[in-house]
C-alpha cells in the first residue's frame, strides 16, 4: 500500500461514519464496541473451526478494486488448488475511486458472508487501502455469534485487529487470496488453519556451504531473550492509523509484530511515535520486526537508519526484540493468528504459538 493512499485513511473513517450512520442497515448498527471486563481489553479468545478441503471460502474486496478480470481468476483457482469451493462476495468486482465498491458495500459482502452458514471462511482477495473505512461497519455480535476463519495482511491489518478486538476472535494476518501462494506460505497456513497445530514460525533454514554466509532472511536479535503474550500487530502505517479507536488491539503483554513496505525511514519514525504516544509500546512483552521491503532514507540532508529507528523505540522496553521474520509484503511468509498466545524467542528469531488457533 503506497503512503499516498494511506494518508486518506485517518480523517476518511470518521468523516464516512458521521455522514452515513444514520442510513445504516440495522445489521450495521449492532457494530458499537463490545464491552469488555477491562477497558480496552479484548474479549477472551473466541477460535473459528479450522478449514478442510471442500469448505467453501467467501471471497471478498474490503480494501482496493481489481481493475483486470485475470487476478481474480487466478485467486480463484489457486483457492480451488488448495481444495476449497470459493464464493464471491456480491461487491467482490466493484469499485468505487480505488476501493472495491463503496464502504456500505464492503462491509456488507463481510457481514453476509459471517451470516451465510454455507460460508466456512472469509478472505480477501487484495490489500491496498480502504479497510479502515469499514470497521466501524462490520456486524460484532454476529462476529460473536458466527465465529470463522478471517483473513489477510497489509491494509486487512485493520480488520484483522478490529475484528479480534471486538469479538474475541482469533483472526490471521496471512496471505490474500491473489497472493503467491508457496511451499512456504502454503505449509504454514495448512499447519495454522486447516491442520489446527501450535506450528513454529521460524526464517527458512540456510542451507550454504563452507566458506557461505547467510545473505537473505536473516534474524538479527536487538535484545535477546523469550517472552509470552498474545499476538497483535501487523503493517505499521496501517495500525497506527487506528490508534485511539476502539478497534486498535491492547497491547498490555502482548507480543507485537510489524511490517512495512514503501515508505520513507522518517515516516517509519513517526509512525512508531504515534504507537509510543498512545501508550501501545509501555506493556509490551516482545516485538517482532518483519520485513521492511524498501524503507529508504528518500531526499535531503539524511536520516536516521532503520537500525537506529528500531534501537530508539525498542532497546528502552527492555524487552526482547527481534528483526526479520518472514512477515511482510514478501513472497513467503508466514500465517500469524492474531490474539493467539505465542512464545517469542528473540535469539533463535522464533515463535511458537501454545495452543491451536483453530479447533
Amino acid at each position: 500500500m503506497t503512503a499516498s493512499r494511506r494518508l486518506i485513511l485517518t480523517g476518511a473513517a470518521t468523516a464516512a461514519a458521521a455522514a452515513l450512520g444514520s442510513a445504516l442497515p440495522a445489521q450495521a448498527q449492532s457494530a458499537a464496541p463490545a464491552r469488555n471486563a477491562r477497558p480496552g481489553a479484548a474479549p477472551e479468545p473466541l477460535r473459528a473451526r479450522r478449514l478442510k478441503a471442500g469448505d467453501t471460502i467467501g471471497l471478498v474486496s474490503p480494501a482496493n478494486a481489481t481493475y483486470e478480470r485475470e487476478p481474480l481468476e487466478i485467486a480463484v483457482e489457486s483457492l480451488r488448488s488448495l481444495g476449497f469451493k470459493v464464493k464471491l462476495g456480491q461487491h467482490v468486482r466493484g469499485r468505487y475511486g480505488q476501493f472495491g465498491g463503496t464502504d456500505l458495500e464492503r462491509a456488507a459482502d463481510i457481514n453476509d458472508f459471517f451470516a451465510d452458514d454455507e460460508v466456512a471462511g472469509i478472505i480477501a482477495l487484495t490489500g491496498g487501502s480502504g479497510s479502515n473505512r469499514i470497521v466501524d461497519k462490520l456486524n460484532y455480535a454476529l462476529i460473536r455469534r458466527k465465529p470463522k476463519f478471517f483473513g489477510g495482511f497489509s491494509d486487512l491489518t485493520s480488520l484483522v485487529n478490529a475484528i479480534q478486538k471486538q469479538t474475541g476472535l482469533i483472526t490471521f494476518h496471512c496471505p490474500v487470496a491473489g497472493s503467491d501462494w508457496n511451499e512456504f506460505s502454503l505449509q504454514h497456513f495448512k499447519a495454522v488453519v486447516m491442520d489446527a497445530q501450535p506450528d513454529l514460525l521460524q526464517n527458512p533454514p540456510f542451507t550454504g556451504g563452507p566458506g557461505v554466509v547467510q545473505r537473505e532472511d536473516r534474524i538479527s536479535t536487538l535484545r535477546a531473550g523469550v517472552a509470552r503474550g498474545p499476538l497483535v500487530g501487523g503493517n505499521l502505517a496501517v495500525l497506527s492509523s487506528l490508534a485511539g479507536s476502539a478497534y486498535f488491539p491492547d497491547t498490555r503483554g502482548a507480543i507485537l509484530f510489524l511490517e512495512e513496505i514503501n515508505e520513507y525511514i522518517y515516516r517509519v519514525d513517526r509512525m512508531l511515535s504515534t504507537l509510543r504516544l498512545c501508550g501501545a509500546l509501555d506493556q509490551l512483552a516482545g516485538v517482532v520486526l518483519g520485513k521492511f521491503t524498501k524503507c529508504e532514507p528518500g531526499d535531503g540532508y539524511g536520516t536516521l537508519t532503520l537500525d537506529e529507528v528500531f534501537d530508539d523505540y525498542f532497546l528502552p522496553l527492555n524487552v526482547p526484540v527481534y528483526r526479520g521474520a518472514m512477515i511482510g509484503h514478501i513472497k513467503r511468509k508466514f500465517t500469524v493468528p492474531v490474539g493467539q498466545a505465542a512464545e517469542m524467542d528473540a535469539s533463535a528469531g522464533t515463535i511458537r504459538l501454545l495452543s491451536a488457533a483453530v479447533v
